[in-house]
């Protein structure tokens, strides 16, 4: 039987350009241009890679989110993945991180698995808590933060960098994990995978197929809310400092003023 790999991906707006917030207190989409999260595209690489070298593995990318979402499925296609789902419904705009985990879980049910892969974080909620919402809810264990890792069998094997050690970890499919930006540098899409992403399919499933209720996403079924939007003060020009001869000396006056030192 063949190795069932989905990659969770979400189409999240441009860093680049001027992000802001709608009226509603999510994030504004429609004023900017979106695409696949940068560091999604570290853990689609993984899945590849793993795909590559198993042998016998199919490589379905997932995301929730409206219809542009489906831009970062055909980036993950491009790349090579297989097969992609988009969980696209109206009633889940607004959910939090829990309901996001809840909606993937389902969908991930519905697919059928044997490894989840996902970024460390998204780049525009930035919290990196859904894998570990995503192995709670599937009841399998959960290796997050990888810079390695390798599958031999149906066994995990990851490796996780910190500031004092570095962790050989392993466990058992089914699992999801979690990789970081130092796990490899993701591939581009060539011309023919990008061609032939047109032809790979993509399902649309709804709430309705995942059993669902409406009530348990969206900013009403959200646990946790947004209060208060203050946007972010406009830069102002720096300090000149002309020296005369005391350059020096006005250099350490700011910078006691600004406590620095």
């Amino acid at each position: 039987m063949s190795l069932r790999i989905i990659v969770t991906v979400k189409h999240v707006p441009d860093a680049t350009g001027d992000r802001r917030f709608a009226e509603d207190t999510t994030t504004d989409r429609e004023e900017v241009d979106g695409l696949l999260s940068e560091l999604d595209e570290y853990a689609v690489e993984q899945a590849l890679q793993i795909s590559e070298a198993h042998g016998d593995a199919e490589v379905t990318a997932l995301t929730v989110g409206p219809d542009d979402a489906k831009d970062a499925l055909r980036k993950a296609l491009s790349m090579g993945a297989d097969k992609a789902v988009h969980v696209n419904d109206d009633d889940i705009h607004g959910t939090d991180a829990i309901g996001t985990s809840l909606v993937l879980a389902k969908a991930i049910e519905h697919n059928g698995f044997d490894l989840v892969i996902s970024g460390m974080a998204s780049t525009d909620g930035g919290m990196g808590v859904v894998p570990a919402l995503l192995a709670e809810r599937l009841g399998v264990p959960q290796m997050t933060l990888l810079s390695e890792v390798t599958v031999d069998g149906d066994t995990v094997h990851g490796r996780r960098e910190s500031d004092a050690a570095s962790e050989q970890l392993e466990t058992r499919l089914p699992a999801v994990i979690s990789v970081t930006d130092q796990s490899g540098e993701a591939r581009y899409p060539s011309f023919k995978g990008i061609m032939a992403a047109k032809k790979k399919p993509v399902s649309e499933i709804d709430l309705d197929d995942l059993d669902i209720e409406s009530e348990q996403v969206g900013l009403a079924g959200s646990g946790s809310a947004v209060d208060e939007i203050t946007a972010r003060p406009a830069r102002v020009a720096g300090t000149i400092v002309k020296d005369e001869g005391d350059g020096g000396k006005q250099v350490a006056e700011f910078l006691a003023s600004q406590k620095f030192i």
